[in-house]
């Protein structure tokens, strides 16, 4: 059973110093595997790698087509709960009800939209447009007990009438309909801090992806393993606590090496630093 959305919670900022992110809440989303998920077979294989990294749980992303009972057989055989998936960004919007179908049989509450593919963001107007298109999407998702976040790049970080396209979308949507999975590198990429996003987005922010950012010896932003870029972790987890996050979803786009040793070494860092509870008594290391 996946945590009750962020809606229902409130915090107040921690006093003490240390975060308060538990083991539980730590996932791993499979698009960063997408290459090791392109068959059933390879599917399987992926997942079972996953658990035995320590990882419990999985957003389900960029993987082989698969209907959803048997890819929940899977989940289920391997020990993994599905914390949220990416859906196409034309079947969130044109198809809420499918994708709550969708999420029951994976027995998930949420799902994100993944990208503005397609959309047109070039004035204030059809952003508006956009925002309720959303907001519809999300009541139907709202009224099933499910929730509609949204993911976003470095594309919303545009400025249009004096507020970023982000702003926007979440000032034209209701809250109980329009949540967020804010990814930490495409804010930081997009001029904006991390942090601050977190607290702005609070009792909004029920996803978070946890994505490092670092700088190549060319002068160019990167993908990193978490702990191994720049990004304040501890500030930003004690910020997304504070607001409400139930799942910290580790995503790396690109990888140096193997996929696996980087979803390996970013969960190392989180237990090791990041966890304030014990490691998965499950994991098979």
């Amino acid at each position: 059973m996946t945590p009750a959305p962020a809606a229902a919670r409130t915090h107040t900022l921690p006093a003490r110093k240390d975060t308060e992110l538990k083991i539980e809440q730590v996932a791993a989303t499979l698009y960063t595997l997408r290459d090791h998920a392109k068959t059933p077979a390879a599917l399987v294989e992926t997942l079972r790698k996953v658990k035995a990294i320590g990882y419990g749980a999985v957003q389900v992303s960029g993987i082989c087509e698969i209907e959803p009972p048997e890819l929940r057989r899977m989940l289920d055989g391997e020990g993994l709960t599905c914390c949220a998936t990416h859906e196409a960004p034309d079947m969130v919007l044109s198809a809420p009800g499918a994708v709550v179908e969708k999420l029951g049989t994976l027995g998930c509450r949420a799902t994100a939209y993944p990208y503005p593919s397609g959309v047109a963001l070039g004035t204030l107007d059809e952003v508006k447009t956009f925002a309720a298109q959303l907001n519809a999407a999300g009541r139907v998702l709202h009224e099933a007990g499910m929730v509609l976040a949204y993911h976003n790049h470095q594309v919303e970080f545009r400025r249009i009438a004096g507020r970023t396209i982000l702003e926007i979308v979440y000032e034209e949507t209701d809250p109980r309909y329009l949540q967020a999975e804010l990814d930490t590198y495409w804010v930081q990429y997009g001029g904006g801090d991390p942090v601050r996003w977190c607290q702005r987005l609070a009792r909004r922010l029920p996803l978070l992806h946890l994505k490092d950012y670092a700088v190549t010896p060319e002068n160019q932003p990167t993908f990193a393993e978490i702990g191994g870029g720049n990004l304040d972790w501890h500030a930003i987890v004690k910020a997304a606590d504070a607001s409400g996050c139930d799942w910290f979803i580790v995503e790396q786009d690109t990888c140096p090496g193997d996929p696996f040793d980087s979803l390996r070494a970013s969960y190392d860092y989180i237990t090791s630093e990041l966890v304030t509870a014990q490691r998965n008594p499950d994991a098979g290391r």
